[in-house]
């Protein structure tokens, strides 16, 4: 349960400070007193986002800390997954920065927005006025369903198999539309993988085509200058080698009277033995060069192949084609054998549906078993509420998909008069009997919830005198069992609390509007409620009147 509230500089709240006890608490106020503040500023040790916009100065941080008695509520697994340190009494502290960042600590350890949430959600329950527009919605209607029917393990069982479910259906799904397209490109792919086989396309072959082609195309110029060196090197008169030994001859002659003639002789002879074996080089690769207009052609045809390859699929190299060529290989396997992934598939998405269907016939029986004690239960209180003609029924029928609660849509159905039959609730319910059955609902669903605290915000808007006076006595019986957090403007609800807190609007002293909260004693409590009842100009009777209310209670 919520044992202490402390606010600080939220909204128009400079600092506020205050202890709830256990039992119903009563929240009263002017209208613009500022009670929706609090449950703002409650709502962020809940979870909830914010940003600076919650600042009343925007130079300082936020503070909002709650002190939570846990002990005895099961909390202990939950903070033990979100790495929290459990203790009995555990506080709660959420800081807004002025630049806007957020923190929150469960016990003095930071933690993240979800894991505040996830606790949150197990400490109290805030009925805010306008989640009386949720009583039409088919996932609220199936949660008090649910709640009643008692299976929070076979719906989280459901929910594991549905994620499986739904991923098997994607990958099915997925996997088809690839097969589709594949097939639909198998003929294309098997068309480009025959074109590069028949090309036998080799490593490094474009180089090797492409010199060859030169010596080709100019056969006839090189043999007439690899002849002509030949001619200059060795012929029989006025050759390189003959002048060159001439040469030789000639320092060797004066070598005795020259001492670098021997020396210079020996590099020139050097010379010409290196130019014969230059010569014999020459004369080797001028009797290989061949004029073979014959091979010309074929390696210009081999080329051609390879060039129209290369600029077909916008490649630059052979080598980039013997790649592309694997790949399509690789390709064409893939889809010959699609059918067996696929058939794998399927057999998965059989398994995952099965497991679905088995999950969701048992929550839809659960529910039908459940559905005549919750019409039996809300028809009895609605009676009780001023409404004797008043029926309530739930509508299940089955759904064309599965989704996240089950295969089950799910339907509320009133009428207040016996002459009319039930509609839609939210179609058909007027704003008094809307806060009636959400009250009724509501009641129903905290006896399975297992939470400390519930917060309600005007649940009581539409209804007066004995009504209200019955609401009062439905939420004060609520208040036995958990604690009841209950701002209201009926002073018969009010009457019912064991402690009374009055909002309330003042100027401090720069001038500023605040909003402030404090208990009442029991003698403020009797002018808060004949206020309630008469207005500021407070009458002797209402005072009487005040006194008998909480003489009821």
């Amino acid at each position: 349960m919520l044992q202490t509230l402390f606010i600080e500089n939220y909204a128009l709240i400079e600092k506020l400070h205050i202890e709830f006890p256990n039992g119903l608490s009563i929240i009263t106020g002017e209208t613009g007193a500022g009670k929706s503040i609090l449950l703002g500023a409650l709502s962020l040790i809940l979870g909830q986002r914010a940003d600076t916009a919650v600042l009343k100065d925007s130079t300082k941080n936020c503070v909002v800390e709650g002190e939570f008695l846990l002990d005895g509520y099961g909390l202990e697994e939950l903070f033990a997954a979100h790495d929290i340190d459990y203790a009995p009494s555990t506080v709660i502290r959420r800081v807004i920065g002025s630049n806007g960042k957020s923190r929150a600590f469960v016990n003095e350890i930071p933690v993240t927005l979800n894991a505040l949430k996830d606790v949150g959600e197990r400490l109290i329950d805030i009925h805010s006025q306008h989640q009386n527009l949720l009583i039409g919605s088919s996932s609220f209607q199936t949660t008090v369903v649910d709640a009643q029917a008692g299976h929070a393990q076979t719906l989280t069982d459901y929910r594991q198999a549905f994620a499986a479910y739904k991923t098997a259906a994607r990958n099915l799904n997925e996997w088809k539309e690839k097969a589709q397209k594949a097939k639909q490109e198998y003929e294309y792919l098997l068309f480009q993988h025959n074109e590069l086989n028949v090309a036998q396309l080799k490593p490094d072959e474009q180089p090797q085509l492409e010199q060859e082609l030169a010596q080709l195309t100019h056969s006839e110029e090189i043999k007439t200058a690899l002849t002509r060196v030949n001619s200059v090197l060795s012929a029989e008169e006025l050759s390189a080698d003959s002048l060159l030994r001439d040469a030789v001859n000639a320092l060797q002659k004066i070598s005795n009277a020259l001492q670098p003639a021997r020396l210079l002789a020996e590099r020139i002879n050097s010379a010409r033995i290196e130019l014969r074996d230059v010569n014999e080089e020459i004369e080797n690769i001028n009797g290989k060069t061949e004029l073979s207009p014959d091979r010309l052609v074929a390696v210009e045809n081999r080329l051609n192949v390879l060039y129209s390859l290369q600029q077909k699929h916008h490649l630059s190299s052979v080598e980039a084609l013997i790649a592309l060529h694997e790949q399509i290989r690789e390709k064409l396997n893939a889809i010959e054998n699609f059918d067996d992934t696929l058939a794998q598939l399927q057999q998965e998405y059989d398994k995952q549906q099965q497991a679905v269907e088995r999950l969701a016939a048992a929550i839809s029986e659960k529910r039908r078993k459940t559905i005549p004690s919750i019409e039996q239960h809300i028809g009895a209180m609605l009676h009780h509420l001023g409404m004797p003609h008043a029926v309530f029924c739930v509508s299940l029928s089955a759904s064309e998909h599965y989704h996240r609660s089950g295969k089950d849509d799910v339907a509320f159905l009133f009428s207040a008069n016996k002459d009319i039959a039930p509609q839609e609730l939210s179609h058909i319910a007027s704003g008094g009997e809307i806060s009636r059955v959400m009250l009724c609902l509501k009641s129903l669903m905290v006896q399975h919830s297992g939470l400390p605290t519930i917060i309600f915000d005007e649940i009581d808007t539409g209804v007066s005198g004995e009504i209200a006076d019955k609401m009062g006595n439905i939420v004060y019986e609520l208040s036995k069992n958990m604690q009841v957090i209950n701002i209201t403007h009926l002073p018969q609800v009010a009457s019912k609390g064991n402690a009374h807190y009055v909002v309330y609007k003042e100027e401090n002293a720069a001038g500023a509007t605040t909003t402030c909260m404090k208990p009442l004693d029991a003698a403020q409590r009797i002018q808060e409620i004949a206020k309630m009842l008469s207005g500021q100009n407070i009458t002797q009777a209402a005072i009487d009147n005040a006194k008998e209310l909480l003489k009821k209670r």
